[in-house]
């Protein structure tokens, strides 16, 4: 049975304050049975220290001026919060594993994690609710611009960048917010809303993000947004080529990328009139360097264009993708729509279109660990704003290892656990702050150290190592 200790009822001349408490729970051990004295601290303790990395990089970035500049509102209250606060206190939810507001408004109990975020407070949940409310359709596109800001520290490449757009369905079954329609999900059809992505390959960061109904097809208003991504792009950035799923292989998404003199690789249905053109006889097809692969290329009309189907004999490729023909059974076909020249070849485009399958990995991680599947609001415009501001919070991440000199970018979740999730004491002595995070001696120490070092020092090409602490 426990046994609680109680400190003695303070006497008349003392002052009155409540009484600790101290209760012994037994637990078993490998040894056997022991005991820990459970009991209270005054101390301002922190589960997430790691964060001071987070915003020492904001710091550097100048990162709350631009973000105060971007949002709509405009306090009259002296006593009201500063809205980049309120967005910085969200972002940092996001970051400390939030996927609701209420889970954000939960860090209040953090006794000190919005001085290590730069804030006055967390926000409550009702405090985030007004503040989404306010967004509008030109808000959310000032938003937007602070991935611009973003982009600006990436470098210039000489072939350009890859723009992979791909849309994807956001379940809400419970279907009253403002968006959610019936649509085709994998799940079936379902009460959703569908966004738009679009994402630099090589950076593995999002360029442009847009919500819309559930109902929406792929590629409505595909066209309109890729000429947004183009537009969206900072000087010294360049798209090289763009990929896309069969979804967007329309015409006007093909002649929005023309019109710009950007290359593209756009997969194309096997409907019927492309099943017509293409020969099925052995000697139409070109044998490959890779055993189970030959490629056929069909005429088109338009100038500079050109059709690519590609045939995988499944007895040598049993993981193929494609599509299966009743009337020529063992093989998987692939059609692929592009402008590149005839100087690469119909294997290479299809080399080159394969990398487009990583844009499904951010979409899961946006999901799944910055919270974009639970963050819905009633509000259309709210919802979006969320997802903007969460979106903010991923490319953000992705600087931060870029900083560090990490070569291998690694998800949110080893960040979580490796870097932000770190227990600290947070003090405050002779009029300064001080953090003390909780790491034992040893190679975690001097890991930390290294990363402090990387990140308050001047730039150098030292990289920490990989998030092995």
């Amino acid at each position: 049975m426990a046994s609680m200790w109680v400190h003695m009822k303070p006497t008349a001349q003392e002052p009155r304050q409540e009484a600790d408490q101290t209760v012994r729970v037994e637990v078993d051990t490998i040894r056997g049975r022991s005991s820990i004295r459970i009991g209270f601290t005054n101390q301002r303790l922190t589960a997430h220290g790691g964060m001071a990395v987070w915003s020492h990089m904001l710091t550097q970035m100048g990162a709350r001026k631009r973000i105060r500049e971007a949002l709509p509102h405009e306090p009259t209250s002296p006593n009201a919060y500063d809205p980049a606060d309120i967005a910085l206190g969200y972002v940092g939810g996001i970051l400390a594993g939030a996927d609701k507001l209420s889970r954000v408004a939960w860090l209040r109990s953090d006794s000190a994690i919005a001085e290590v975020l730069g804030i006055e407070a967390m926000p409550s949940q009702s405090t985030l609710s007004r503040f989404f409310g306010r967004f509008t359709a030109g808000a959310n596109e000032r938003v937007q611009g602070l991935y611009r800001w973003a982009f600006q520290h990436l470098p210039s490449r000489p072939e350009g960048y890859t723009l992979d757009m791909d849309s994807w369905a956001l379940l809400h079954e419970d279907g009253h917010q403002e968006g959610v329609a019936v649509g085709y999900t994998r799940k079936g059809v379902k009460p959703c809303q569908r966004p738009l992505v679009g994402a630099l390959a090589e950076a593995r960061m999002v360029l442009r993000y847009r919500l819309r109904s559930g109902n929406t097809g792929c590629v409505n208003g595909a066209a309109e947004f890729l000429e947004e991504c183009l537009a969206s792009l900072p000087a010294q950035v360049r798209i090289g080529l763009v990929r896309a799923d069969s979804g967007f292989g329309a015409a006007s998404v093909m002649d929005a990328a023309e019109r710009h003199g950007v290359s593209y690789i756009f997969a194309k249905r096997m409907d019927a009139l492309l099943k017509l053109q293409c020969r099925h006889e052995d000697a139409a097809w070109q044998t490959t360097e890779v055993p189970g692969i030959e490629v056929q290329e069909l005429a088109t009309p338009e100038v500079g264009r050109r059709i690519i189907v590609i045939r995988q004999r499944i007895r040598d490729r049993p993981n193929a993708g494609g599509r299966l023909l009743l009337d020529v059974p063992g093989y998987r076909f692939q059609a692929l729509a592009t402008n590149l020249p005839l100087t690469v070849d119909p294997l290479n485009v299809w080399r080159r279109y394969n990398g487009r399958a990583d844009i499904e990995n951010r979409i899961k991680e946006l999901g799944s660990q910055f919270g974009i599947k639970g963050l819905c609001a009633h509000k259309f415009w709210a919802t979006e704003a969320m997802h903007l501001l969460a979106i903010l919070a991923y490319n953000l991440c992705v600087l931060l290892q870029r900083r560090l000199g990490q070569l291998d970018r690694c998800e949110l979740n080893t960040l979580r656990w490796r870097l932000f999730t770190r227990a600290a004491v947070w003090s405050r002595a002779q009029g300064k702050a001080h953090l003390r995070l909780a790491v034992p001696r040893g190679k975690a120490r001097l890991w930390w150290a290294a990363v402090l070092a990387k990140l308050t020092g001047p730039p150098n090409c030292n990289a920490v190592e990989s998030f092995q602490a």
